[in-house]
């Protein structure tokens, strides 16, 4: 099992959804993918997508004006 970091500050929607399905799309089912944010719709738009998707949110938190969401990579349909 791999842990990342993705940092996307300074990102603004849709690119930390799109970072995070990048990186996510070269993972393999098990992986956790920790993503640093400073968009706050990321706390919606990120579990929407793993949702959709079938990705697994472990961990949402906010901490010094940046959020923090911590996905575990599961298997998916393709």
């Amino acid at each position: 099992m791999a842990r990342e970091v993705l940092d996307c500050r300074r990102l603004l929607c849709p690119m930390p959804v799109i970072r995070v399905q990048d990186r996510i799309a070269t993972l393999q089912p098990g992986d956790e993918v920790e993503a640093i944010c400073t968009d706050p719709g990321v706390m919606q738009d990120i579990p929407a997508w793993c949702r959709i998707n079938g990705h697994l949110v472990l961990e949402q938190k906010e901490e010094d004006d940046e959020y923090v969401l911590l996905i575990r990579v599961q298997e998916t349909a393709s």
